[in-house]
């Protein structure tokens, strides 16, 4: 008898979903109608024993008390706060994540975010479009990256990444994070402040969760400095959003480039209104090769576990 898995959120690999429905017997939350879900819910949770959601939507304790049987819950991403540990470690349930798939794609958006922020590229396109170009109306110059400082907060596979990547266009790289990494050609700096301090650009790729959040506060966000941009394609919770707003609103910041959002997909009107900002809707694994290896990640440590074999990706 197939293991019964709950789905909340489908994955874009057609491939991947075939392989759900052939090992498992698919109970497909994100299906439903909003208002039918309690009921198909508790109908369906005696006998789930396996959840797949994302890093995004996670799971909560009130979903998983509503499991009995659980014992398994694969993250579709590498981001794992939006899941209630302490419960999942408490009952001995396995977490997964999908760890390594993704870093390649999330760098590349980091440096395509810093690279629009940088030229301006929101405004140009406005330009062109507006007919502004056609009539004459004059541009502000825009900064080069080469000898300028890119500094990485958070410096696991992403931020090692993204600062290779900012070394191919010319910029110097240093990082922080509380561990250091042995071995690194990068130098680290003592702390987040410091390193803000010495920034042209601060790129957040540390993990979300209470021990984070609200890392990027509004005296970070005073050290970058007028001149400085903000790259976050991390998780929403790392940046103080209110104080963000006002250092942008006031010019204590230069620029932000966000693909992440405290209370996604909710953004804040100030944000969407505000010049000095490039804004993405969370889609740095967006790319129909990561996805792929997201969902077969999370199809392959299901179906190890359920074989009897250790997950091949648990979180600790």
């Amino acid at each position: 008898m197939k293991p019964e898995l709950l789905v909340l959120a489908a994955s874009p690999s057609a491939d991947v979903m075939a392989q759900l429905e052939r090992h498992f017997h698919c109970h497909h939350l994100w299906r439903q109608p909003c208002e039918a879900q309690p009921d198909w819910l508790a109908g369906v949770a005696p006998g789930v024993r396996g959840v797949l959601t994302t890093g995004v939507i996670g799971i909560g304790p009130a979903l998983l008390e509503q499991l009995p049987r659980l014992e398994i819950v694969a993250v579709n991403g590498i981001g794992v706060d939006a899941v209630a540990l302490d419960v999942t470690r408490a009952r001995g349930i396995f977490v997964t994540n999908t760890p390594g798939v993704l870093t390649e794609d999330v760098a590349d958006l980091a440096l395509t975010l810093l690279l629009a922020a940088a030229r301006r590229l929101p405004a140009l396109d406005r330009h062109v479009r507006s007919g502004a170009w056609e009539r004459g109306m004059p541009l502000a110059p825009t900064r080069a990256l080469r000898g300028k400082v890119c500094g990485v907060f958070g410096f696991g596979r992403i931020g090692q990444a993204v600062a290779a990547r900012a070394s191919a266009f010319g910029m110097r790289t240093m990082y922080f994070q509380p561990r250091v990494i042995e071995g690194a050609a990068v130098e680290r700096c003592a702390s987040l402040l410091e390193l803000a301090q010495a920034s042209d650009y601060l790129v957040v790729c540390a993990p979300g969760g209470a021990a984070t959040r609200h890392a990027v506060n509004a005296e970070v966000l005073a050290a970058l400095g007028p001149e400085g941009t903000l790259v976050n394609i991390a998780r929403g919770s790392l940046v103080d959003q209110a104080a963000l707003i006002t250092a942008l609103e006031e010019g204590t910041l230069g620029m932000a480039a966000l693909d992440v959002f405290d209370n996604e997909p909710h953004v804040p009107a100030a944000l969407r209104e505000l010049d000095n900002t490039v804004l993405a809707p969370h889609v740095g694994s967006l790319t129909v090769e990561t996805r792929h290896a997201m969902g077969q990640l999370v199809v392959d440590n299901l179906r190890a576990y359920f074989s009897g074999q250790p997950p091949l990706t648990p979180v600790p």
